[in-house]
């Protein structure tokens, strides 16, 4: 009875905490970077000391799953939906969505958000049907400040950056570097006086094509996009360690929830060694190289230390997730499942399969829907493809026998919609 109680106690122990004082959040999603590239993911390839940190001293999860593409991700992981519910075209999200934005500003929470927006529908992107709608700005989506690229125009975004700051556009100098600046006015916004907490959404700049140098390559020269890469992905973990290093400089470490993940896996340019092996990045694809990213959180004191998590997780689950934190009602109408147990205990509501409905261009003719369901270790595809993909990742050999987790697996996709109402659908 008595070991049960402590369990007990140990599970429901991030809710009353939540309840009892609401933490800040920063939830950060660098670009086009897959879980190959992190040292704690066992890369010797690439430089990421302030990301490793966080793992060492918070939870690693093994098994987060994103879209293979950014805005898909971005749709998905903002509201807590399935593509296959609310996706309507590439680079927008509809005005008719509600967002994590929109859940913690109303849970009492200031809100910023910086980096890459991607989801108003920029000029660059006109229907070739036609569709010449529009998506969700940053105010309207819940933000009360914001610093981003490619909103309604597109610019640079590394050298001479042109950047919407609280709808103001500027164009900036050719030797300013646009993460750097959305991070400094990250920075500048924690260091508002407040006594509401604050929530932080940083979809990072870094570490997408093309393949300039950073401010700390030795070459400033280089073309060489290898090399390039790899010093953005170093210099992503450095715009991180200056996150984590403010909340340590004003006290609020421990009041201060720190989430990283990544939209999609890496640009297909791209080659890593992991593990004895080379990984091509798999952006685009449904594959792992694809699909699976880092996902690490960090909070001293609250989230345990040193855990490598098994639990399953989809982008669907951070809108719940964020619920949980701030200590507001769950909207159980999500398709995401909350994985802020599994911060602070065991999950008590580990999902047992996630779902991946995937149509980023319904505009294009030639781009048809691939949906698939899977667990850690199987996946089945709505084609009836099924593989083992601890053993196969690159899905070269689908199995031709049924088990137990074919069954589980199919029964999961005939519980999800085929197809989105939504496609090329503009609500205003």
């Amino acid at each position: 009875m008595l070991i049960r109680s402590l369990l007990l106690l140990g599970l429901f122990c991030w809710t009353s905490s939540a309840n009892a004082a609401q933490p800040n959040v920063i939830l950060i999603m660098a670009d086009d970077i897959g879980y190959e590239c992190y040292g704690c993911y066992g890369s010797q390839q690439y430089q990421t000391p302030n990301i490793d940190r966080l793992a060492e001293e918070g939870t690693r999860f093994k098994h987060c799953y994103s879209q293979p593409l950014c805005t898909p991700s971005r749709v998905k992981i903002m509201t807590g939906l399935s593509n296959a519910r609310n996706y309507s075209a590439f680079s927008i999200l509809n005005r008719d969505q509600r967002t994590f934005g929109h859940i913690m500003k109303e849970a009492g929470y200031r809100t910023f958000v910086g980096g890459k927006w991607q989801l108003y529908g920029a000029e660059h992107y006109i229907s070739p049907q036609g569709h010449n709608a529009k998506g969700m700005l940053p105010e309207d989506a819940g933000f009360d400040q914001h610093c981003l690229w490619q909103i309604e125009k597109l610019g640079d975004r590394y050298w001479n950056p042109l950047l919407s700051i609280n709808g103001d556009l500027k164009q900036f100098e050719p030797e300013d570097y646009g993460p750097g600046v959305v991070t400094d006015h990250i920075l500048d916004f924690m260091d508002e006086e407040s006594d509401k907490p604050f929530f932080v959404y940083y979809p990072m700049i870094l570490v997408h094509n093309p393949f300039p140098t950073t401010p700390d390559s030795e070459d400033s020269r280089s073309e060489d996009a290898q090399q390039n890469f790899e010093d953005m992905v170093q210099y992503m973990d450095k715009l991180i360690g200056r996150i984590v290093q403010k909340t340590e400089a004003k006290g609020i470490a421990e009041e201060t929830l720190i989430i990283v993940t990544g939209d999609n896996g890496t640009n297909p340019k791209i080659k890593s060694q992991l593990n004895g092996q080379t990984i091509k990045g798999g952006k685009g694809r449904t594959t792992d190289a694809g699909t699976r990213v880092a996902l690490v959180a960090w909070q001293p004191g609250t989230v345990q230390a040193g855990k490598v998590c098994e639990d399953l997780v989809d982008f669907s689950d951070f809108v719940p997730t964020l619920q949980e934190v701030a200590g507001i009602p769950v909207n159980k109408n999500l398709d995401g499942i909350s994985f802020a147990p599994a911060l602070s205990g065991t999950n008590r509501n580990a999902r047992e399969w996630m779902y991946c409905y995937y149509h980023p261009r319904p505009e294009r003719e030639k781009w048809k829907p691939q949906r698939f369901t899977r667990d850690q270790r199987y996946k089945l595809y709505g084609n009836g493809r099924f593989y083992d993909i601890a053993n196969d990742p690159l899905e070269r050999s689908p199995l031709k026998e049924k088990n137990e987790a074919y069954e589980k697996l199919a029964a999961a996709l005939e519980s999800m919609p085929a197809e989105s109402p939504a496609l090329l659908q503009f609500p205003e």
